[in-house]
């Protein structure tokens, strides 16, 4: 028997924070109880919280660590190592990697799509993962290779999540050109002249290929059985349209009018953790915190920077209504029960000892210890 035990914390639990003891046997929760105990072995915490390990559904970190700089394309291997030390450090202990299908052929994201997979689908196999990875394929449906990129990957067993995205400008993530002219121009260094060009062709293809290729993505996310979300929803017809295909996660709704609609659709409201962290979203769309103020908001995802999940979710719980266990279950439970996990995103007995000890500082959190399946791993 493989038994781990941690004592003189802070336990948060789904509705409470008990100071007291977690024993942890074989990679579950055996048992929590109050008080500090002297058991020979036991780990002092010190009055650290214990909280369940963070679920993330969706981030870019991996593509991030791919290409480091412009122009820099870095050896996969060794990016996912690097990208999966860094969530663990961060307090994730199950990830969604978001990888992008539908990207111009010559892109970054386009090149790597294959190798990152298979790197993946190799280290998880070989046990070279701190945490445990899982896939989320994002779909651009404005591109015309969409469908072929899919379908390659539909029977793969890391997939458990699919969205449906249109990043084409002048809607949506991309409502106010003016954001889109000067991300743009910062990232490509565009003349105005190829700016709008590019405006022009990308709503060519928006004609051409995105409502066949959403059907169709749609189809398939049914057939298999996968988790379906919308990403950027802007609209009310936006929200009603993935109602009618069976979206359950309004991800990054970009306006309270949208996120409003996602919630009467009973879709499940997810918004970005460096929106709370920064104080408003990058691309002037609506702001996490005033979602959260209205009830509106569900899950954080940590997108682009993994140690702002557990940042923000500290945040979250300073705002009017909501406590430190609501907040936490932005992070762990609810984005956990979203895709069928009912073995994590709590510390209960008899679930996944998924567990992280965490040290609140007047800056920001501290983890000074991550446990996947009850195996110190950070």
């Amino acid at each position: 028997m493989s038994q781990q035990i941690l004592t003189n914390a802070r336990i948060v639990l789904a509705d409470d924070i008990l100071h007291g003891t977690l024993r942890l046997v074989d990679g579950r929760i055996a048992d929590l109880s109050h008080g500090v105990t002297a058991v020979p072995g036991a780990e002092d915490c010190d009055g650290d919280y214990l909280m369940p390990g963070l679920v993330e559904l969706h981030t870019d970190n991996l593509e991030k660590h791919l290409g480091p700089r412009p122009g820099v394309a870095w050896p996969v291997h060794s990016a996912l190592t690097i990208h999966d030390a860094q969530v663990a450090s961060a307090g994730i202990t199950t990830v969604f990697d978001a990888l992008c299908i539908g990207e111009d052929r010559n892109s970054l994201r386009a090149t790597t799509l294959a190798p990152s997979i298979d790197a993946l689908r190799h280290a998880v196999a070989q046990g070279h993962t701190r945490v445990d990875h899982w896939l989320h394929l994002r779909c651009e449906v404005s591109s015309p290779d969409v469908l072929e990129q899919l379908e390659r990957y539909l029977d793969e067993p890391l997939l458990k999540l699919l969205s449906v995205m249109d990043h084409t400008p002048g809607q949506r993530q991309w409502m106010d050109l003016e954001k889109y002219r000067v991300y743009s121009q910062k990232h490509e260094h565009w003349s105005d002249e190829r700016l709008a060009q590019d405006v022009a062709e990308r709503r060519v293809l928006q004609e051409t290929h995105a409502q066949r290729n959403r059907r169709a993505v749609v189809r398939l996310a049914q057939e298999r059985g996968l988790a379906l979300a919308s990403h950027d929803d802007t609209t009310v017809e936006h929200v009603a349209e993935g109602a009618v295909d069976g979206v359950t996660v309004s991800e990054f709704p970009t306006t309270l009018l949208a996120a409003r609609a996602a919630r009467t659709a009973a879709q499940a409201i997810v918004m970005g953790a460096p929106n709370v962290v920064r104080g408003g979203s990058h691309s002037g769309n609506v702001a996490a915190t005033e979602l959260a103020r209205a009830g509106l908001l569900d899950v954080l995802s940590s997108d682009y920077v993994p140690a702002s999940l557990l940042h923000a979710a500290f945040m979250l719980a300073d705002e009017p209504g909501w406590s430190l266990p609501r907040a936490l279950a932005t992070v762990t439970r609810t984005p956990a029960r979203l895709v069928g996990m009912d073995d994590r995103g709590e510390l209960a007995p008899g679930l996944r000892a998924d567990v992280i000890r965490v040290r609140g500082t007047p800056h920001t959190p501290l983890v000074r210890g991550v446990w996947r399946a009850g195996q110190r791993v950070g």
